[in-house]
């Protein structure tokens, strides 16, 4: 197809730069410009093709041929033409429809058919199904969607013409390929607010275009007097929050403070389009490894992680400039306007011109950009994260695979999507807000199985917040599925359980090196409002651990994941610097104490040691005055863990652990029942030598010690042989049992010892 030009309008012809810009459209790869180093090999081959003309060739010069008479048909158009009874209009229109939804049009084909569209010139009907089909192949280039705008100021189309331009325009913001001249359009459309229907995708177009230079007090007052018109309307809300967070003082209302899905969704339409064209080309095109590269055109979509989230490459010509056009990195530094993300390729960019990045409108294209993290993260700029949050929210929501059932053959792409999403959390330390409201409303409809490990590895960045609106929606959902669940579900909960309250605890750590700065307050929570969302946390844990433990038998592998998260709690306080002691459940501690294997057995021990040493340390503050953060452990705290020591000392060293365990759920027995039990020295089944979890160590023992002995008598294991087999155990691995003895259980000297085995506890 030959490059247009309008001769009433010459800007809108497309100065195509030969290394700049990429031609998405396969069928149109071989009309492009070329070279001039390789434009007698190409004229070459086209003769050669000339003379030889193959049926894939044929097919493609009659889809040629009928586009070219389609676009040169509506570029004709004068005077108002009726759809009905026209066939060469019917005709045109369908092969403009047909190619525009399968291959996607060209540059020269949307400047064409929007000027039509919008001219008045034909039916409304028509009108709609123009825009309908109006997909790009590549880009938009911006003197089209410039002159699209100035025929909304004459009036031509209708109403709903208008409004479903306004849609395509969003939709379609991230194909344009310049935006400067859209952005200097920003009074007009800010005019258009006044049009009820108009009014909320004029608000979402100006949410893409806002920059802090727009904010100015006059567009401040319009929009408050239309939200005292109109109520409060999403729409509103959100331009006015961007407004407030580009120039706080001048916008003094209130506004909510959780991010809304403000817009509704103006993709829909050519949703389903975008993606056939996008996998078309991307199968197709022979520069689908320029995308990637960088060295074209991306193929440019609202969602950009679907395209590997590429950053637009530099707009300006990648020819060799001229002496006129060479431009120094001082020259760059001297000027006061703002320095285009798809420019910054190195740390020391980013440093250079910090002050003024310019973000693109659309966020996507920043959650694989490390440097622009760096800068998010150390800037802490509130309008790039509302921006941020609201891209994020709404893509969530509108691909997420267990909404709509059209989304399920998006499934592998949704999963990077989160993974994208989980990688910028870490790097951020992070959680963002969106992720959790998506998490909140999605979790009811999740079926525990779908994209399974990206969704709970959102779970573990949850933002610290109360718990009590946290558990209706996050804990409920999740403990329907964890019970009803396979075994191997019930541990990816538990350990995305635990990262959370690790991330929780770490936030708190680094809110205390910096609780001196009044500017750094990324969450208004309290410290007794962060201990009892932290305790409610553990609590639940706590809860769904037993019941688990219940259904799946005392199940090893699940013991594990639980202990694991134990292990964390019980160092809350000299660890996180939490006054927080939570001891874990009669249901979790008696399983883990009597439980056949050694390590679940080694890690409580492990963990009731550093329960210890936290408590030790509480006391000791309380005592000479210097508690942290002037916070008291509950004397049932230390009733409840002396509980528990005196039933694994008793297990475990003094073989009294049925008579006296205290606890009211605990393992005590009436003399009477255990001699019903008919077990031989049923007081000794569980201390160091007869215990389920140790007893293979003490076989492996005596065969050592006395190897010609056959029977594996088991009472040798006393006096001096027993302090062997606990130096025995040490150096099998068991660490946390030997920490647990040596600082939980004061033995007396060696000679009483020997005699008796007698401990204080």
């Amino acid at each position: 197809m030959k490059q247009r030009e309008n001769a009433k309008n010459p800007k809108q012809a497309l100065q195509v730069r030969p290394h700049s810009q990429t031609d998405l459209s396969a069928w149109r790869i071989g009309e492009r410009t070329a070279d001039p180093k390789t434009a007698d090999l190409k004229s070459a081959q086209k003769h050669e093709r000339e003379k030889h003309p193959s049926a894939g060739n044929q097919a493609g010069n009659t889809i040629q041929d009928q586009v070219e008479q389609a676009l040169t048909y509506f570029e004709s158009v004068k005077d108002y033409i009726p759809l009905r009874k026209n066939e060469v209009l019917q005709k045109h229109l369908a092969t403009v429809e047909t190619i525009g939804l399968q291959r996607g049009l060209s540059p020269e084909g949307v400047d064409v058919l929007l000027n039509v569209a919008l001219s008045g010139r034909l039916a409304d009907a028509v009108n709609t199904r123009i825009l309908k089909c109006l997909i790009p192949a590549s880009i938009i280039a911006e003197s089209s969607v410039v002159s699209a705008v100035s025929w909304l100021s004459v009036g031509k189309c209708s109403g709903s013409t208008q409004l479903l331009f306004l849609r395509w325009l969003i939709a379609m913001f991230d194909f344009i390929d310049h935006k400067e001249n859209l952005h200097a359009l920003y009074g007009f459309f800010f005019c258009s607010l006044q049009d009820d229907k108009l009014c909320p995708y004029v608000c979402h177009l100006l949410y893409l275009l806002t920059r802090k230079e727009s904010v100015k007090p006059f567009r401040v007052r319009r929009l408050i007097d239309l939200q005292a018109k109109m109520g409060m309307q999403p729409h509103l809300q959100a331009l006015l929050s961007l407004y407030k967070l580009f120039c706080p003082e001048l916008v003094s209302i209130t506004l909510p403070a959780k991010v809304k899905t403000y817009f509704k969704n103006s993709e829909s339409l050519w949703k389903a389009a975008i993606n056939t064209i996008r996998r078309r080309n991307q199968g197709t095109s022979p520069t689908s490894q320029q995308l990637i590269l960088g060295t074209g055109y991306p193929q440019s979509r609202k969602r950009k992680w679907n395209t590997q989230l590429v950053l637009p490459v530099c707009n300006t010509d990648t020819n060799k400039p001229t002496r006129s056009q060479e431009i120094s990195h001082a020259d760059i530094l001297s000027h006061n306007e703002s320095f285009p993300v798809e420019q910054l390729q190195t740390f020391s960019q980013l440093l250079q011109n910090i002050h003024r990045l310019e973000f693109p409108s659309q966020m996507g294209s920043v959650l694989r950009n490390s440097l622009l993290l760096h800068y998010i993260n150390c800037v802490k700029d509130e309008s790039v994260y509302l921006r941020l949050y609201y891209w994020m929210g709404q893509t969530l929501q509108e691909e997420c695979t267990w909404y709509k059932i059209d989304n399920h053959q998006y499934e592998e792409e949704f999963k990077d999507f989160l993974d994208v999403i989980y990688k910028t959390e870490c790097f951020l330390q992070e959680g963002f807000s969106s992720c959790e409201e998506f998490l909140y409303k999605s979790l009811s409809l999740w079926d525990g199985f779908c994209c399974r490990s990206h969704v709970l590895r959102l779970v573990s960045w949850i933002p610290l917040s109360s718990f009590s609106e946290m558990k209706p929606q996050l804990c409920e959902p999740l403990a329907q599925l964890f019970f009803t669940s396979s075994l191997y579900f019930k541990c990816s909960v538990l350990e995305s359980l635990k990262e959370l309250l690790q991330n929780w605890l770490n936030w708190h750590v680094t809110q205390l090196d910096i609780e001196s700065d009044p500017k750094i307050s990324p969450l208004d929570t309290t410290l007794s409002g962060l201990v009892n969302s932290v305790a409610e946390l553990i609590h639940f844990v706590g809860w769904i651990s037993s019941v688990a433990l219940r259904l799946e038998n005392n199940a090893t592998f699940l013991l594990y994941f639980i202990l694991d998260f134990y292990e964390t709690v019980c160092d809350v306080y000299l660890k996180y610097n939490l006054p927080l002691l939570v001891m874990p459940p009669p249901g979790v501690f008696y399983p883990a104490l009597l439980s056949m294997d050694s390590v679940s057995l080694n890690q409580l021990c492990y963990i009731m040691y550093r329960y210890r040493t936290n408590l030790v340390a509480a006391k000791e503050n309380e005592r000479i005055k210097k508690t942290i953060l002037q916070f008291k452990f509950s004397s049932q705290t230390y009733q409840e863990y002396n509980q528990y020591i005196m039933a694994m000392v008793g297990c475990l060293w003094t073989s009294s652990a049925f008579q006296k365990d205290i606890h009211p759920q605990g393992i005590r027995l009436d003399p009477e029942i255990l001699k019903k039990t008919r077990v031989q020295e049923v007081r000794n089944s569980f201390n160091i030598v007869h215990h389920p979890a140790l007893m293979g160590y003490a076989v492996l023992f005596l065969q050592q010690a006395w190897p010609e002995d056959k029977t594996l008598n088991f009472s040798l294991i006393k006096g001096r042989r027993w302090n062997w087999y606990l130096e025995y155990l040490y150096a099998q691995g068991l660490q946390g049992l030997k920490l647990f003895i040596e600082s939980s259980i004061n033995r007396v000297s060696q000679a009483s010892q020997t005699k008796s085995k007698n401990v204080q506890a």
